[in-house]
């Protein structure tokens, strides 16, 4: 009789959705995990009487699934949440707020801990996040233990004058920026470890044309992945018309910006023209349909899609749950217009296979398969909202929430247990927040109602 096999870890599960391209969705499995890949999935009797783990997660109550790959945050403007989705668009424009040049380094990582640990909580292994001090959002990234790629927030818009829809030059910031989000490529690229770089031109509006262009030669150079927002307001489209006599994406396309390596967040206010341009230079839109419809709009991600471009799924900070946002998504193209045509399905792929493929991780995350990173969820199927548990991923999409996570598995690691982080404290990371912000917003003039 040939010896039990050593192996790191073993995921045990009721179901697991593969998410393949088949769809296939397996019962009663195992997933054995060696040096943070996975070695071998299948039946439970046959992978537990093969391999002998160091230590055992999961039970015949839990759905496994592959992390999510949450591809649009600004972790530390956590800080705004329940304080301005009634009254303004997004920080950067919105007047009385706490914005980014008023949080320094030290509230920047603490910020930046609670909203990675809202998205661990809620499922997310591999996440996108780009704001001010790019260097506190990586050291975060460190602590919690995320899949992160990180960059600064790079502009030299005056942030008071697009308040008053306005635009003006600032030189400096611009300088400042670009110096502060090369210091994490110069740190990050190429290092082994959950950290990749990115640079973050934050939008069309708050970036010159010659600050695109010098970001554009840099990610051209070392292949760099980009991230942005682009035709997120109409007030964007506004101030670059004006500005520069042109729609967004167009001058995204003329600066050499537009492309497979660029991701996009929201695309919303898109002409088919639009559309079509970021369509045929093969763009990625990272597609935040909570944040969106929280302040009235929709993107045409069906048309997007076929127009060329991949779509993922990403929360905007202010929520962390994608299980949400998947719902959101598909409501979305309904709201379109688009009928049935996404299921839930199509969703999942995007907020997991679309997502690494289009962080240069395709067929590394995003999916249950021998080789790949053991970046797994599980779900606990003795919640009322999952059952009854008859079709997988129709359950997860339609019923599934942020709460349902039980435990998570990063590289192998296994970062949250029975709903509770084990690298760090939880409970820390919350109270630290509550101090920053509370602080914050009475530096911007507003008292907070409550004071415990």
């Amino acid at each position: 009789m040939t010896a039990p096999i050593p192996c790191d870890l073993l995921v045990r599960a009721r179901a697991a959705l593969v998410l393949d391209v088949e769809g296939t969705v397996l019962s009663d499995i195992a997933i054995a995990v060696t040096d943070g890949r996975i070695v071998r999935i299948g039946p439970a009797a046959e992978v537990e009487a093969a391999h002998a783990p160091a230590r055992t997660v999961g039970s015949s109550h839990h759905l496994a699934m592959p992390g999510l790959v949450n591809t649009h945050n600004h972790t530390p403007i956590m800080v705004v949440r329940g304080m301005i989705e009634d009254v303004g668009f997004a920080p950067a424009y919105t007047p009385g707020v706490p914005q980014g040049d008023m949080i320094g380094e030290e509230e920047t990582y603490l910020l930046a801990r609670l909203g990675l640990y809202e998205m661990l909580r809620f499922g997310s292994t591999t996440v996108v996040d780009f704001y001010r001090h790019p260097k506190a959002l990586a050291r975060a990234a460190e602590e919690i233990g995320l899949r992160s790629f990180v960059g600064g927030r790079i502009m030299d818009a005056d942030t008071a004058a697009l308040a008053r829809r306005e635009w003006k030059a600032n030189p400096a910031a611009g300088e400042r920026t670009l110096a502060e989000a090369m210091e994490v490529v110069t740190t990050y690229a190429g290092r082994p470890g959950l950290i990749t770089p990115v640079l973050g031109p934050h939008a069309p509006d708050t970036c010159s044309p010659g600050l695109l262009r010098q970001v554009a030669e840099i990610a051209d150079k070392d292949g760099i992945i980009l991230h942005t927002h682009l035709h997120q307001s109409p007030m964007e489209v506004e101030i670059v018309a004006a500005r520069d006599g042109k729609r967004p994406v167009e001058l995204m396309d003329e600066v050499g910006l537009l492309g497979p390596r660029l991701i996009a967040g929201h695309c919303i206010h898109m002409s088919e023209a639009d559309m079509a341009l970021f369509g045929a230079r093969k763009g990625v839109v990272a597609h935040v349909p909570v944040g969106n419809a929280a302040h009235g709009s929709v993107a045409h991600t069906r048309a997007l899609e076929q127009a060329g471009a991949r779509i993922t799924i990403a929360t905007d900070t202010k929520s962390g749950d994608m299980f949400e946002a998947m719902r959101m998504a598909i409501a979305g193209t309904r709201i379109r217009g688009c009928g049935f045509t996404v299921s839930s399905h199509d969703v999942l792929r995007w907020a997991t296979h679309d997502g690494a493929a289009s962080l240069g991780l395709a067929g590394e995350v995003g999916v249950l398969k021998e080789g790949a990173k053991a970046d797994i969820v599980l779900l606990d199927t003795n919640a009322p909202n999952l059952a009854p548990l008859l079709d997988g991923p129709g359950l997860v999409v339609h019923s599934a929430n942020g709460g349902n996570v039980d435990t998570v598995v990063v590289d192998g690691r296994v970062l949250l247990e029975g709903g509770r982080p084990t690298l760090f404290d939880g409970d820390e990371v919350i109270r630290s927040a509550q101090a920053v912000s509370r602080r914050l917003w009475e530096q911007a003039g507003r008292t907070p109602a409550i004071r415990a």
